[in-house]
């Protein structure tokens, strides 16, 4: 039986041990945190496995086949050299860094030294990926719409921008990932920011709320909205709109993708047209009326556990073909994130470099 180890056992950490848990073919051998008592806590609910402070000491005890890297975002670098090193397999949860010559420097161990590595970009495994990339190949997409609002997360590092990047590095990043995956790479991007709008949280540094403007290779654009002044549910929002000439696509991620007026829209071309409109299609294909006139695919299974399931398999059996967001990928998302920092701070359009 293989062996796991995640290093950093706070929220994102027990995030994955919650899959981890349901899954017999592996041993969970190894937790390290800087704080004991939390490696002492994932011991506890996996029952297997020994606490370390040190990842070093603990790759020397535990000897794992994989590791999962569950870190803050200024924590990396160390971690993922000595894994490469190692020739551990490991997943990354993102942001991959906040130094971008950093990460670039991990990919290129990585490219050298042939692993095989995944980051936590679990919405490129949603079964509305596919029906999503088939609206976009069949009916030219000029515009897209994005925006998340939400809160501002409990975690301390979070509130401050130079540990956490801020709302579009840390948490946004995941909209900003699925645009790239299922459209087009960004070829430049404008991004204002605002503060005000977030009151009375102690050491709060970062912006409130910000939008971005990206033109893609292609020559289509898209704004980017997100912010974390949301104080209530009904507050909150999140929503990817593709807009062609002959209709358009809602993707609310994880949950469900509408299609509204457009040509084939399935992933079996002959199950849904222009014409058949009024339908929900579930996970499995199964078509039901949805009582409008629009198409709705519905979000099935958990993409969070079939992506650490991916990774994990690819591990064991060497063969990484099926990881949809290996480190040298979620680098580009990365950039993309980074460049919209940068231009937030400059007031000038920031050219994306994918070097």
């Amino acid at each position: 039986m293989k062996k796991l180890a995640i290093i950093g056992c706070g929220g994102i950490g027990g995030y994955h041990l919650s899959h981890f848990l349901g899954f017999s073919d592996i041993e969970l051998a190894g937790f390290c945190d800087l704080i004991p008592q939390r490696a002492e806590s994932f011991v506890k609910q996996a029952n297997s496995g020994k606490a370390f402070t040190d990842f070093r000491e603990m790759y020397d005890a535990v000897e794992p086949d994989m590791v999962f890297i569950c870190v803050p975002p200024t924590c990396h670098g160390d971690i993922e050299m000595e894994t490469i090193r190692r020739r551990i397999p490991f997943f990354v949860e993102k942001p991959l860094s906040l130094d971008l010559e950093l990460a670039r420097q991990i990919r290129d161990e990585v490219k050298k030294a042939g692993l095989i590595t995944a980051s936590g970009f679990q919405c490129r495994y949603s079964n509305l990926v596919k029906p999503n990339v088939k609206f976009i190949k069949d009916n030219e997409v000029a515009f897209i719409d994005c925006i998340r609002i939400g809160g501002v997360p409990e975690t301390p590092w979070w509130k401050e921008k130079s540990l956490s990047g801020g709302q579009i590095v840390e948490q946004t990043i995941h909209q900003f990932d699925i645009i790239r995956y299922v459209f087009d790479e960004p070829e430049m991007v404008f991004t204002l920011g605002a503060k005000g709008f977030v009151k009375g949280i102690s050491g709060y540094d970062t912006d409130d709320l910000s939008t971005t403007v990206v033109r893609f290779h292609s020559g289509a654009l898209a704004t980017i909205s997100t912010g974390c002044y949301a104080k209530s549910g009904e507050a909150a929002d999140s929503k990817v709109v593709f807009s062609a000439k002959d209709g358009r696509a809602e993707l609310r991620i994880l949950n469900d993708l509408k299609i509204l007026g457009c040509r084939n829209s399935s992933e079996d071309p002959g199950k849904v047209d222009k014409r058949s409109k009024g339908l929900v299609v579930q996970g499995d294909g199964t078509m039901t009326s949805s009582g409008s006139g629009e198409v709705v695919f519905k979000e099935e299974g958990d993409a969070g556990i079939l992506c650490d399931r991916t990774f994990i398999d690819a591990a064991v059996t060497g063969d990484g073909s099926r990881i949809r967001s290996p480190y040298e990928d979620a680098l580009r998302s990365l950039e993309f994130t980074l460049a919209c920092n940068q231009s937030m701070e400059t007031g000038l359009p920031v050219k994306i470099e994918n070097r």
